[in-house]
C-alpha cells in the first residue's frame, strides 16, 4: 500500500470509529462514585461527533504520515478514537474509564505478540518493556501523591508506554517528559490568566496531556 493510501485509510478508520463514541459512552458502566456529569450526559454533548471525527481522522493521518513501519497503523488507527474519548471524558469530569483503557492495553499486547511471531524484532519486546516502565513510574507517582494523580493515569500510562516503547527509548523518554512539561505549562498559564495562585491547586485532568505528550514523542522521533 502506498504512503498516501495508508494515510487515507488510517484517517477513514479512525474517523468512522469516532462517529460511534457517543453510543460507546452511553454503554460505559457508571463508576461507584459517579461524577457530577454522567457518561450518558457527556455522550449527549452536541459538538461531540463532529469534533471527535475530525480530531481522530486528523491525528490518525498525522501518525500514518510519520510512523514507520506503516504496519503499526493497524494498531494505532483504531486506538486514536479511544484516546480522543478518554481525553474528552477526563477533561470534562477528571475521570478515566477503566474498561476502554484495559481493552486497549490488552489489544495492544495481543497485537505486539502477533507482530513478534511475524517479524521477531527486538522492537516489539521493547514495547512491552516500555509499558512496564511507564506504568511503574506513574504507579510510583500515584503512591507518592495520590491526591495529585488518579489511578486511571497509571492505567493509561501502560498504553502510552506500549506505543512509545515500540518506537524507541528516545520516543518513550520524550513522550512522557513532554506530557509533564505541557501539563505544567498549562497549569501555570491557567493560574496567570485567572490572576490567582489558588488556581494552581484546582483539579486539572492529566490524561489529555499524557496523550498529547505521546503524540509529540511519536511524531518528533518518527520524523
Amino acid at each position: 500500500m502506498s504512503p498516501a493510501a495508508v494515510v487515507l485509510v488510517s484517517a477513514a478508520v479512525a474517523g468512522l470509529l469516532a462517529a460511534g463514541l457517543p453510543a460507546f459512552l452511553c454503554r460505559l458502566p457508571e463508576p461507584a462514585d459517579p461524577p457530577a456529569t454522567s457518561y450518558r450526559e457527556l455522550a449527549g454533548w452536541p459538538p461531540l461527533v463532529p469534533l471527535a471525527v475530525s480530531v481522530s481522522a486528523g491525528v490518525a493521518a498525522l501518525l500514518a504520515w510519520g510512523v514507520e513501519p506503516s504496519r503499526l497503523m493497524i494498531a494505532l488507527a483504531p486506538l486514536v478514537p479511544v484516546l480522543v474519548m478518554l481525553a474528552y471524558v477526563d477533561w470534562r469530569v477528571q475521570r478515566l474509564p477503566k474498561m476502554p483503557i484495559l481493552a486497549a492495553t490488552t489489544a495492544g499486547l495481543v497485537l505486539a505478540g502477533a507482530e513478534w511471531l511475524w517479524v521477531r524484532e527486538t522492537e516489539v519486546l521493547r514495547a512491552v518493556v516500555g509499558l512496564a516502565l511507564a506504568r511503574s513510574v506513574f504507579w510510583l507517582l500515584w503512591r507518592l501523591a495520590p491526591r495529585a494523580m488518579g489511578f486511571g493515569d497509571v492505567r493509561l500510562a501502560a498504553v502510552v508506554g506500549l506505543v512509545l516503547g515500540r518506537l524507541g527509548w528516545d520516543a518513550l523518554a520524550l513522550g512522557l517528559w513532554a506530557g509533564l512539561v505541557i501539563f505544567g505549562v498549562w497549569g501555570v498559564a491557567r493560574a496567570l490568566a485567572r490572576g490567582s495562585r489558588s488556581a494552581m491547586r484546582e483539579p486539572l485532568a492529566y490524561g489529555p496531556f499524557m496523550i498529547v505528550g505521546m503524540l509529540v514523542g511519536v511524531l518528533v522521533v518518527s520524523r
